[in-house]
């Protein structure tokens, strides 16, 4: 059996990007591991076992290339409005949210975010394909 469990991502300021996961998308610590050059923090939802790994390398002054190759993380939102009301009132910046329609038939209702190190993040509002 397989199962997924994290995904990881580097950031540069392990304190205003724990702040921006639990401020905006509600991710505690779950754990932290701190070693000579780097420390890893595991935060997760309360209802999901899945972790996102921020990655911190001691002595980094640069901000991380993302590089042509990053695409996204998804999250699941019962009610999107609220979700943007979250991200907005936590100085998040979240985009305009887009109900895609192409054939006049909801695909899906989100909106993009990007978090302290420019990471997008896609909220979709649970529905459909995303239920």
């Amino acid at each position: 059996m397989t199962k997924l469990v994290h995904s990881m991502i580097r950031v540069l300021d392990e304190e205003v990007s724990v702040q921006f996961y639990r401020d905006t998308f509600g991710l505690e610590v779950v754990d932290r591991l701190d070693f000579d050059s780097f420390t890893l923090v595991y935060m997760a939802l309360p209802t999901s076992s899945f972790e996102l790994e921020l990655t911190i390398n001691k002595g980094r002054k640069t901000p991380y290339d993302l590089g042509d190759g990053y695409g996204h993380l998804a999250v699941i939102v019962d009610d999107l409005e609220a979700a943007h009301a979250t991200a907005t009132r936590a100085n998040s910046e979240p985009g305009d949210i887009v109900d895609f329609r192409p054939d006049g038939q909801r695909v899906a209702k989100f909106f993009f975010i990007a978090d302290p190190d420019g990471y997008q993040i896609e909220v979709i509002e649970k529905g459909g394909r995303f239920a």
